[in-house]
């Protein structure tokens, strides 16, 4: 039986029960609203297998961005994937820190591919419990034959520009969009999955502040397999969020340090290369709990 299908089948039975997943993504339903019917069972799950130790760090620069977005500003939080649970953990976590934790989780709108929503029913189910922009991956149409290249190629098209229209609409709403810049979750031993997506340029040219987020430690570790077959393991888990950066600032000083003339790669890379200061950062003090 499928490894987190067996540690979570009481909780994954009741998701499937509450929420009907949206089987094909078209251009009338790129913004869907969350399901917080289901969200304890997701709180549950995190701290069935949340070790003690498990913090979130940096708070107080998560409220500052909270506020500039409910002043109208377009605020982003550009989060590390290690996997499915990453949007869970940062939601949950968030709203158990104190202070203003569950106003920052419930501005919270992440911007998924559709591969969540279309590939199987149960990731779907999960993917449904948060409020989220679904987008069409350029990625996903890699490998496809000509003639269905030609189709995907129109509906992707159809769907990333009502994903942007929905995006435009909700920014300037106090929201909080959650983007995970690399695109995909990171697996170990291929480190082109750690490369931030060059698309990822065209958000922060787009937004007025964002915040950096770091995740250490993992419930779910990704396998080369099915979603599903993701190992689930018990961690101290620890989410650190950066301060308040100015978009237009670090990306003009990233596109001036650029040692490539591809300048919305170099933006890209800077991104990530902050993830991993603060990642590495972050585990050299939660490595003192694990020993």
């Amino acid at each position: 039986m499928d490894t987190m299908y067996t540690a979570f089948a009481k909780q994954i039975k009741a998701v499937k029960s509450i929420i009907k997943p949206v089987t094909e993504i078209n251009e009338h339903n790129v913004f869907q609203e969350g399901n917080r019917d289901v969200l304890p069972l997701f709180d549950e799950m995190i701290e069935d297998y949340s070790l003690p130790g498990s913090r979130f760090a940096g708070l107080e620069n998560l409220e500052e961005l909270l506020a500039k977005a409910e002043s109208g500003k377009a605020c982003m939080l550009l989060v590390e994937h290690y996997s499915n649970f990453d949007l869970s953990i940062v939601y949950t976590m968030a709203s158990r820190a104190g202070g203003r934790g569950k106003d920052i989780s419930n501005a919270i709108i992440a911007i998924a591919g559709m591969k969540l929503n279309e590939d199987n029913p149960i990731v779907a189910a999960f993917a449904g419990a948060y409020t989220r922009i679904v987008i069409y991956p350029s990625r996903s149409l890699h490998g496809l034959d000509p003639e269905r290249k030609k189709e995907e190629l129109a509906r992707s098209m159809a769907i990333n520009h009502a994903a942007m229209k929905a995006l435009n609409e909700q920014k300037v709403k106090g929201k909080l969009i959650l983007v995970f810049p690399s695109g995909t979750r990171y697996r170990p031993g291929e480190p082109e999955t750690k490369k931030g997506v060059r698309e990822i340029d065209s958000y922060i040219r787009s937004f007025d502040y964002m915040c950096f987020v770091a995740v250490n430690g993992q419930i779910l570790h990704v396998q080369k397999t099915d979603m599903l077959n993701d190992a689930v393991t018990k961690d101290v888990i620890w989410v650190t969020a950066g301060p308040v950066v100015s978009c237009s600032e670090f990306r003009e000083k990233a596109k001036a340090g650029a040692a490539t003339e591809d300048k919305k790669q170099a933006v890209a890379d800077a991104i990530m290369n902050e993830l991993e200061k603060m990642h590495l950062a972050a585990e050299e003090e939660r490595k003192k709990i694990l020993n």
